[in-house]
């Protein structure tokens, strides 16, 4: 009875191991032929090595689609420490072409891992280094495609434009702020090893291939772009001024057309420079007293409330005005005595600012200056903005009040103070600026994302602003801005020499000069702001350090805006020490002895009575004591001067 218990257990675990193995069988048939693919890619995933392929970030195009960055592919270096057969020698060897030292390499290709990046060293390296480590052949040394970033102009933008990091991540500036859109997906090509590292022939490789990132289409506007950054450098070169910065916009738009900062920095390098240069883009960063250029708000507000009438009212400036027992003077001494409200503006009289932020109130002043966006980021597409710094309300008292009337006691930010300057002449309109145009297809260029301008808000009166854009121009006509002046455009602005404070006390003989500009003002295209903190100089004004700077670049910028001359300008008012400009006869046809004009010196070539060409032209302007070059012939010859 025992025995049969016994045997009777012994079939029932016979039976039951058979039913075991027969599920297992079953399970491992019906994986494999239901879940063959599945069970194949797991295992390929624990037998393959994958070597990242790196993809093409986009592209950033100024608003032409000329290239500011953009990537190149390169080469980087890989290994497998499992296949590497003499690690001593190919240290040696990988050593020799990446020219760093040889103990580095070894321990780190002799990790205990599957794959290892030799970098930095081994990261984008040149071509040439590719090529000899190809031709090598070293076993478990792999090359693969990376991306290198380019900035083709170097310098040019920088600030503006950032850079991006050893993994080609962006770090500051435009490739910072838009890293996730112009981020490209990695690629990989996936290699299957068996435990030891070695190639499993069975299998194939597997190629997974990289995306590209979209492109970043600016405002930028590389012409005028190259006009200032030209400018700025011999502004650098000139006056050596601890730094510099200029500002372009679209007045209509808020568009940016250009911007600036000095010193700066080529991306493609820079890990060379100091981090306070390349962190810090001026023109959105950097926050200061704006001195006289605060003026035209002020100025603006009070038109809008109609204090005064610029043509009638007048004001008597006795050198200066006496604000809760604080005298605040006239940078002229002794005053400019009788003036209009428009000849205050035109001296720059801080005493008349005085009585204008009198009139005025406290509440308009605060209420016109917070509109005109002071104390506040404009909210541009980059990082990096301040706010600048404005007395609280509360805070302010007649002192208080009047200094920020004349652009001392508050800090603004050069982007703030173009786009109130700009909403001053546009029919009062403030726009929020902007950098970027659109975001675009690599391969289509089509448009994926188009940035259209943003109105904030009106602040004067369009018929506020017409009567700012003739009181602008009548500055630079008859006031401070005269080196500003250019013969046949109508230019206007406002000029600021502005005290550097540190911590808060003024320090002497260290300023900062600027100069805000505009044209044409019959029809705004371009507002310009450009500004020297502490130049070496003995001329601290800003009128003729920089307004000088800004006729250079208006005489460019304007013919390539096909802005056309005209006649219909405020004529320039002469004072002592003025250039006296010329407009040269033609003198092609006449005799010799015809060739005179005050003011001019002449050089004859050639020889004959007659004149049968000359440089320049007629119609050009001169400055007194220029020289015209004749060039004499016989008149029944009908000789030419051939052109260089």
């Amino acid at each position: 009875m025992i025995r049969g218990k016994i045997k009777k257990r012994i079939m029932i675990i016979f039976i039951s191991c058979s039913c075991i193995f027969a599920l297992i069988l079953g399970k491992l048939g019906y994986e494999q032929i239901f879940h063959h693919d599945e069970i194949m890619k797991k295992a390929l995933n624990l037998w393959e090595r994958d070597f990242t392929v790196a993809g093409l970030r986009g592209s950033i195009l100024d608003k032409n689609g000329n290239i500011l960055a953009h990537d190149i592919p390169s080469t980087s270096v890989m290994v497998v420490p499992a296949q590497i057969q003499d690690a001593t020698a190919t240290a040696k060897a990988l050593a020799d072409v990446l020219e760093v030292d040889e103990t580095k390499i070894y321990e780190t290709i002799t990790k205990k891992v599957s794959t290892q990046k030799i970098q930095p060293e081994g990261r984008l390296i040149a071509d040439e280094k590719a090529i000899q480590l190809e031709e090598m052949d070293l076993p478990g040394v792999y090359l693969v495609q990376d991306s290198l970033r380019n900035y083709p102009n170097n310098s040019y933008l920088a600030q503006v434009l950032g850079f991006t990091g050893i993994d080609n991540q962006g770090l500051a500036g435009l490739e910072l702020q838009y890293d996730s859109i112009l981020s490209a997906k990695s690629g990989a090509l996936n290699i299957p090893f068996d435990a030891k590292g070695h190639n499993v022939e069975l299998y194939n490789e597997s190629y997974e291939a990289p995306g590209r990132g979209m492109d970043v289409k600016l405002t930028i506007d590389s012409e005028i772009q190259n006009i200032v950054e030209r400018e700025l450098n011999n502004l650098m070169e000139r006056y050596h001024p601890d730094s510099a910065l200029a500002l372009a916009m679209n007045p209509k738009t808020g568009e940016i057309l250009a911007m600036v900062s000095k010193p700066d920095f080529d991306p493609n390098h820079y890990q060379d420079y100091d981090s306070d240069v390349y962190n810090r883009n001026l023109p959105i960063w950097k926050s200061y007293e704006p001195g006289s250029t605060f003026k035209s708000v002020t100025f603006s507000s009070a038109l809008d409330l109609k204090l005064f009438d610029m043509f009638k009212d007048t004001y008597y400036d006795r050198g200066f005005e006496m604000v809760g027992g604080a005298r605040i003077k006239s940078w002229r001494a002794g005053g400019h005595g009788q003036q209009t409200f428009l000849q205050v503006l035109e001296n720059s009289s801080n005493p008349g600012f005085v009585e204008i932020g009198r009139r005025l109130g406290l509440d308009n002043l605060y209420s016109y200056v917070t509109d005109f966006g002071f104390g506040s980021k404009t909210g541009i597409d980059l990082p990096g903005e301040s706010t600048g710094i404005m007395f609280k309300k509360e805070a302010m008292g007649e002192v208080e009040q009047a200094t920020v009337a004349f652009g001392q006691g508050l800090s603004v930010t050069p982007i703030q103070l173009v786009t109130a300057f700009s909403a001053i002449i546009n029919g009062g309109t403030l726009y929020e600026p902007y950098i970027t145009k659109a975001i675009e297809d690599p391969l289509t260029h089509d448009t994926i994302l188009e940035f259209q301008p943003t109105v904030k808000r009106q602040v004067i009166k369009k018929e506020t602003s017409d009567q700012m854009r003739y009181a602008l121009e009548s500055v630079v006509a008859n006031g401070g801005g005269k080196p500003a002046y250019i013969e046949g455009y109508r230019i206007g602005g406002k000029t600021g020499t502005a005290q550097k404070a540190q911590n808060g006390v003024y320090l002497s003989n260290e300023y900062i000069l600027s100069m805000i500009s505009a044209a044409p003002m019959e029809d705004p295209q371009i507002v310009l702001y450009i500004a020297a903190d502490a130049p070496h100089n003995d001329i601290l004004y800003g009128g003729t350090v920089i307004g000088p700077i800004i006729k250079n670049c208006m005489e460019d910028i304007l013919p390539y805006l096909e802005v056309e001359k005209t006649d219909d300008q405020l004529p320039k008012k002469k004072v002592w020490g003025d250039v006296l400009r010329i407009t040269v006869n033609d003198f092609v046809g006449k005799s010799k002895k015809e060739a005179v004009q005050e003011g001019l010196e002449f050089e004859f070539i050639g020889e004959g009575d007659t004149i049968i060409d000359q440089l320049p032209i007629g119609g050009t302007v001169l400055d007194e004591g220029g020289k015209v070059w004749i060039y004499l012939g016989n008149d029944n010859i009908g000789e030419s001067i051939p052109a260089d």
